[in-house]
């Protein structure tokens, strides 16, 4: 009995209760079974609250990507025919094509079993792309070009091995193939990439089944990519058709949709999935950045100036992320209000509207492999619009042909399908990329299209892309910042409408810690770059850097300064920049004149476009310094050139060949290749856009 007097008395304690002094067996079993019923029940709503708790949670988060150790091997039935559609791709324009591709070769051949691998997923070691390419009978390469004639992120690694092997000799006779290259005419290096592994494939035996495709973005890069198939088909007749005289059906691609789940806010929370809060632990890329704050930011014009030019400052403090003088910073900036709700309005739907996008039906079969990766939900459209669309570029044809699907008006259809059809191609050059109408605006033009959210996300509006920066700063001398310096895009289109540059409008009205607790934010991550000072200090350097090209030059003085006070001995170094007006957009004057002073800097030798009574540019200021220039890159010294692709570095490279020609005494062939062998030694390096 005293066991049980035991456990009454613990009961009582418990329940802050009394049973008196003459308690049964009996009463002790039955209220000790009771209060294991009441415990019991608990736990189990406690339970079912906890799973509906994991059950958003699983709507919140996007589904975790199990990273494989390389692409598994794909089995191919029996009569089958193994064919991989790889991709380089930088922005989602290569990867989109090479699912195209697939979808149509599944559509018109059964005999195919098709696979679309990202070639940085293709081999987890080096070693490891000859053994697996060794084994393909079909491939597919989908290539974009990228800055300076360089390959993508996702292509550099599997570019290197197959450029610098190159005693490999003939070893892929079994190996059919095409490529399509992604590239822009407007720059120096086009498509260089995709011509490059197609002349390499054919040195190495494979048989090439169509031309190489030189997709230019400048006008209309989907028609050239229609043209390159239309090359393609009949060579795949003859290799995956049982029958020749088979007629192939006629194939229409089938508009992308995301299922959509709305959700009642009342009953549903949801935090910013957008990226990872700083943890000090986490590894930040492209798919993954960091969110971060702004901890100061500057207008660098004066105020005569009728243009403008940001510094700003990002806090890595405690993040983890770190970076090398001369990497790139790529930031992940919304759309401004006035976009955003431009863009709910011509959709039909409110800001506040709480949902979320799924690549899967509701059984859990999938919606297809065109579909890419969902953006984290829910989340309102308010966010979606702001951070996930990219409402301010032309769009592409598929759009055009995915409003034209909703359009209720008929002109308004009949119109769009034109725009985006073949015989629409001059019409679609002059009426949309000439006149540099956006997405918000072409749908604003046909307002009976108003597409479903999960059409609109999926096939009209493409994802938001960073906006990448070479970094102004130096990790010697600001190791917690990452400096940024940008000029604002902001003037009026061929139509009137005022364009904003996103990251640059963005960085212009940004709230720096400095000035509030409330600062802004941005999702930020950091991309290598070969951009780097020479490995000895005494080396020479001549830098080339007019306006913004400056950036990562103020690094280069930074890093110098440094290295100097810590009783480093420096080479020379000569900096040519250029701008209209000292009096206006003169940027970092008081500290280039520092540099000077300090000794990071021997000589800067300015340009101005504006002042004199004829336009003077960088080029014109190397030519008078023609001797003493070619001199210090004589001697081993390192030449750069920052800044626009397009213009500047174009006249910089044609100037320096002139140089080389007048003070070497050679003729323009032994000119260009002494230019060749500098830029092949990494002496010759160019961070243009």
């Amino acid at each position: 009995m005293s066991s049980s007097s035991d456990l009454v008395r613990k009961l009582e304690s418990a329940l802050g209760v009394s049973f008196g002094e003459s308690v049964t067996d009996t009463a002790v079993l039955i209220a000790t079974t009771s209060i294991a019923l009441i415990i019991g029940v608990l736990v189990l709503l406690w339970r079912r609250s906890s799973d509906r708790s994991r059950e958003f949670k699983q709507l919140a988060v996007p589904k975790a990507v199990v990273v494989k150790e390389e692409e598994d091997e794909f089995e191919v039935a029996s009569g089958k025919t193994r064919v991989s559609i790889f991709y380089g791709t930088q922005t989602g324009t290569a990867e989109g094509f090479a699912k195209a591709l697939a979808e149509e070769i599944k559509a018109r051949y059964e005999k195919a079993a098709v696979k679309v691998i990202d070639l940085d997923d293709y081999a987890a070691e080096d070693d490891k792309y000859g053994e697996k390419l060794k084994k393909e009978t079909m491939v597919f390469f989908m290539l974009a070009t990228y800055g300076d004639g360089e390959p993508t992120d996702n292509a550099a690694r599997f570019y290197k091995w197959f450029t610098e092997g190159t005693d490999r000799g003939v070893w892929l006779e079994q190996l059919r193939y095409g490529v399509f290259g992604l590239g822009n005419r407007q720059y120096e290096h086009f498509n260089k990439i995709a011509k490059v592994v197609d002349d390499l494939l054919v040195e190495q035996g494979a048989k090439r089944l169509v031309t190489v495709g030189l997709g230019d973005d400048d006008q209309c890069i989907e028609d050239d990519f229609s043209a390159w198939k239309e090359a393609l088909w009949p060579e795949l007749d003859q290799l995956l058709q049982d029958d020749t005289n088979t007629v192939s059906t006629p194939y229409t691609a089938v508009i992308p949709e995301y299922r959509v789940v709305i959700h009642d806010p009342s009953v549903t929370s949801f935090e910013d999935q957008n990226s990872n809060m700083a943890n000090g632990n986490t590894s930040y890329d492209i798919h993954h950045p960091c969110r971060v704050n702004v901890a100061a930011q500057k207008e660098l014009h004066k105020p005569e100036s009728d243009r403008s030019c940001i510094h700003l400052e990002f806090d890595i403090h405690g993040t983890g992320i770190t970076y090398e003088t001369g990497d790139h910073v790529g930031v992940y900036a919304d759309n401004c209000d006035d976009t955003v709700e431009e863009a709910a309005k011509l959709l039909g739907q409110p800001l506040d509207l709480l949902f979320s996008i799924h690549t899967d039906n509701d059984d859990g079969t999938s919606l297809g492999s065109s579909l890419p990766p969902p953006f984290p939900g829910p989340c309102t459209l308010k966010t979606a619009l702001a951070r996930y669309a990219d409402l301010l570029n032309p769009p592409k044809k598929a759009a055009l042909n995915a409003l034209a699907a909703h359009a209720v008006e008929p002109s308004e259809a009949e119109r769009l399908k034109f725009l985006s059809s073949p015989q629409g191609k001059d019409e679609y050059s002059k009426w949309v990329v000439g006149s540099q109408r956006s997405i918000v605006e072409v749908m604003a033009e046909f307002p009976s299209a108003k597409p479903p959210l999960g059409v609109f996300f999926a096939a009209v509006a493409p994802r938001l892309q960073p906006r990448y920066y070479s970094i102004s700063s130096s990790p010697r001398f600001a190791p917690n910042r990452v400096h940024v310096t940008s000029a604002l895009v902001y003037g009026p289109t061929p139509t009137g409408r005022i364009h904003k540059g996103v990251c640059s409008f963005w960085m212009k009205n940004a709230v720096p810690l400095e000035k509030s607790q409330n600062c802004s934010q941005a999702p930020i991550f950091i991309r290598q770059s070969n951009f780097r000072l020479p490995p000895h200090h005494s080396v020479p350097i001549v830098m080339v850097g007019p306006g913004t090209g400056l950036a990562p030059f103020r690094g280069f003085l930074q890093e110098r300064l440094a290295l100097k006070e810590e009783g480093a001995q420096l080479g020379p170094a000569v900096l040519f920049f250029g701008c209209r007006n000292r009096q206006m957009d003169f940027i970092y004057e008081d500290e280039l004149n520092n540099f000077v002073e300090q000794g990071a800097l021997s000589e800067l030798i300015v340009a101005f476009s504006r002042e004199g009574p004829s336009k003077e540019y960088v080029q014109h200021k190397m030519m008078e310094k023609a001797a003493y220039m070619w001199n210090l890159i004589s001697q081993g010294g390192y030449f750069y050139v920052c800044g626009d692709a397009k213009g500047m570095a174009r006249d910089v490279h044609r100037t320096l060949h002139t140089i080389v020609q007048q003070e070497d005494k050679v003729d323009s062939t032994k000119a260009e290749a002494i230019v060749k062998k500098l830029q092949m030694d990494g002496r010759y390096l160019r961070d243009v856009w």
